[in-house]
């Protein structure tokens, strides 16, 4: 894993070297780079498939001449065959927790909260054990060793079902009933329990829902138009359906089978690719969340192979950004600083394996084509064995 060697202050000093790294790399604009990124696709999308291919993938390279290669694979609606276009909108997930990392960043350029503030110091509505040692990094960096909300038994007997007057906080409860992965700050765990809590964090500071700061704060300054924290499970026009394999690996449409009420604050945004592509470049560079907060954001620690993680970002081998799955969706969205090249890869399924999931998988084969000497995602069987996936 590299991590930045200089301060947020500096980046305009390096803008000449990452001038004459771009002219070193591979060029999006190359028909011999296009054919190869086409191949990796077609290829991970039979692997990946049923009895037939990946319903829709749509990538998206950007490098730092300002050439670009963008491709739409599939259909968005298998029924009406109707094909994919790089204006669909997407769920994207827990890439949502790239915006509410970035407001809690803002809060505390306010100097509305720390870091190192413990989660006991807000009045959230319920009792979180251990509260008094879990701080606010720890559920940013998923180090706070918190059960996962939605692997309790009663989350799962809901059947996505929402009862009346539902809200996060009964998620989070049912979390903490459970035996903690860890001591706080002793290991890491990907658990969408941390971002539930932050988003009741932001909550309690505003005075406003997690939806509304992202959307005053996030949304319109950076003028994303196409990016929504939506009430409803209805999805803008036009939309990307999400698709799933039936016993038969054939694919079913799985699209809003899990209520925006069970999302919230970790994964319930939707967006499109040029939104996106923005975002994820203001993020990773610390334009969201302020230059004091910048370093913070990007020290990263290592958990699998090369990939560690920071406060709400992944940085494996250079590459900055986050994915997003859930049923019907899986997006991943990667800057890489060092030659100003933003890489989107998103499908409309949601894999069980493999671990990194199968967006990321083709961001990767993607990222071999672009900066072959910086190959995110990369880890022995052993590794893989010993981190727990």
């Amino acid at each position: 894993m590299q991590k930045f060697a200089v301060a947020f202050i500096l980046a305009c000093v390096l803008l000449p070297c990452v001038a004459r790294s771009a002219e070193k790399t591979p060029s999006a604009a190359s028909s011999r780079v296009q054919s190869a990124i086409i191949a990796a696709v077609e290829k991970d999308r039979k692997l990946y498939g049923g009895r037939t291919p990946l319903p829709a993938v749509l990538i998206g390279v950007w490098d730092g001449r300002g050439a670009s290669f963008v491709r739409a694979f599939g259909y968005a609606d298998l029924a009406k065959k109707r094909p994919l276009t790089p204006a669909d909108h997407f769920r994207i997930g827990s890439n949502t927790k790239t915006f509410v990392v970035s407001v809690i960043l803002q809060l505390i350029e306010e100097k509305k909260l720390s870091l190192d503030d413990a989660v006991s110091r807000f009045p959230l509505g319920v009792n979180i054990p251990n509260g008094d040692k879990i701080t606010v990094r720890e559920l940013c960096n998923m180090r706070s060793g918190l059960f996962e909300a939605f692997n309790t038994p009663q989350f799962a007997r809901l059947n996505m079902a929402v009862p009346k007057n539902f809200d996060s906080r009964k998620l989070v409860a049912w979390a903490v009933k459970q035996k903690p992965y860890f001591a706080p700050g002793k290991g890491y765990h990907y658990s969408n329990t941390n971002y539930l809590l932050l988003g009741l964090i932001i909550g309690e500071i505003t005075k406003d829902s997690v939806g509304d700061q992202i959307r005053k704060r996030l949304l319109e300054p950076f003028v994303l138009k196409q990016t929504t924290y939506p009430q409803t499970e209805a999805m803008p026009d036009p939309w990307a359906h999400g698709y799933g394999l039936d016993k038969q690996r054939n694919w079913e449409d799985v699209s809003n089978t899990v209520p925006v009420a069970f999302m919230g604050s970790a994964g319930e945004m939707i967006s499109d690719m040029a939104d996106m592509k923005r975002w994820i470049k203001l993020y990773a560079t610390g334009k969201t969340g302020g230059p004091a907060t910048y370093r913070p954001l990007t020290e990263c620690r290592q958990f699998l192979g090369n990939t560690a993680f920071g406060l709400g970002i992944n940085c494996s081998a250079g590459w900055y950004g986050y994915t997003g799955a859930l049923p019907g969706y899986n997006t991943a969205d990667y800057y890489f600083p060092a030659t100003d090249t933003t890489i989107i890869a998103w499908i409309t399924y949601q894999a069980e394996k493999p671990p990194e999931g199968v967006a990321s998988v083709i961001f990767r084969d993607i990222a071999r084509v672009m900066t072959p000497a910086n190959v995110p995602f990369v880890y022995t069987s052993e590794e893989l064995r010993r981190s727990g996936f």
